[in-house]
Order: C-alpha cells, then structure tokens, then sequence
C-alpha cells in the first residue's frame, strides 16, 4: 500500500508516521512538510506550502490518506488563521487526492464535532467532516479523540493540568472521559486506511481509551 501522511510532524502524525514505517502492509508512504523529515527507504517527504499546493504532483495519487493536520488558536492567532490549517488545509489535500484517483480518506478529528456546534473549534471540525462526506471518497473515516496524550512540541494552555487530572481519575471515569493515547489515535487512523471499508465510518473516544 502507498499512503499519503499529512500533519506528519504532529503528536498524533508522527505516531501515525511511525507505525507506518514499521508496518510491512505498508510499502511507501508520502508525507508533505514543511520542514524535513529523517530520511527513510520507505518515506518521501517533499517539502510544499500548504497555501499552494501543487495540484500536478504525482503523489497526490495514493491507496490511502491520513490527515492530522490542526493547529490551536493560540498559534493561529486568529479564527480565520485557524478555519484554514483545520478546515481548508484538509479539504484541500482531499480534493487532490481524489482527483488522482486515492479513494481512501482516514481523518484525526474530534469528539464533540458537528457543523450545528456552537462551540468554534467543534464546528470547525464539523464542517470539515461534512464537507469530507460530500466529496465522495469510497471509504471515509472519521476518527475522534477527546483529550490527547502525549508530548507535544508546544504545550497547549490548561491541557497539562487537564491530562494530570485525567490520569488519576482515569480508572473510575466513563471510557469516553478518559485520555485518549496518541498511538492509540495514531492505530486507529492507520487501521482504517488499510482497511478501506466501504461508507463512512466514526471511531469514538470510547474507542480509543
């Protein structure tokens, strides 16, 4: 299989970008950037600006794309800033892929997401999905992790706090309440875009504490 990673350099990316690497199932993988990579005999990682994507690429062609693109307002700075790393970006990684025939389309997005939200980041990633299932993929998958564990490279405000608290309560929460482990989202993504099924299809954070 030849997949295509975007968000590669992200907590949940580079786990995906790892399992990947180390699953035989798997024999090339194209992850676009916008700083190196570490080389590696399976990987290709052009380096592209996300705001002109190069439409002509011959690797936008792909048995299956996992995107985990995102960012936080505090380093978008703005909504607007923010709508297009989560929103556009995305879409517009999709649009290419499928005209080059990638029929395949795994998604890191939320839980809580839904284009009616009031709340901006869950709408966000709503809108996102439901702009996603329009395109027309054979197999979409919509994987939603609530709080993430792992390490960032940018640590985000109040999450710390959130995911200490989490792990002392974790054993008597809901499985919907508890951490969802980065390798856990990042094996779920990968799974799906093997797999392929046919639909669209949502993992829940239950799933994936």
């Amino acid at each position: 299989m030849k997949l295509l990673l975007v968000g590669a350099t992200g907590l949940v990316g580079r786990e995906v970008l790892r399992l990947a690497l180390a699953d035989t199932r798997v024999a090339a993988i194209v992850a676009p950037v916008r700083k190196a990579l570490p080389p590696h005999a399976k990987l290709h990682a052009p380096l592209v600006d996300f705001d002109q994507l190069p439409p002509d690429a011959p690797w936008w062609q792909a048995d299956a794309v996992i995107c985990t693109l995102g960012t936080t307002m505090k380093v978008a700075g703005t909504r607007q800033a923010f709508l297009r790393v989560d929103h556009d970006y995305p879409l517009a990684v999709a649009r290419l892929a499928l005209a080059a025939g990638t029929r395949t389309y795994a998604l890191n997005s939320a839980a809580g997401a839904s284009a009616a939200s009031r709340i901006f980041y869950n709408r966000v990633k709503g809108e996102l999905e439901r702009d996603l299932e329009q395109l027309g993929f054979a197999s979409l998958t919509h994987v939603r992790p609530g709080l993430i564990g792992g390490e960032r490279d940018v640590a985000r405000a109040g999450e710390g706090a959130a995911l200490r608290l989490l792990r002392v309560l974790g054993p008597v929460l809901p499985a919907r309440w508890r951490i969802n482990p980065a390798p856990r989202i990042a094996q779920a993504l990968l799974e799906a875009a093997l797999a392929g099924a046919p639909g669209v299809h949502v993992v829940s954070p239950e799933q994936l504490a």
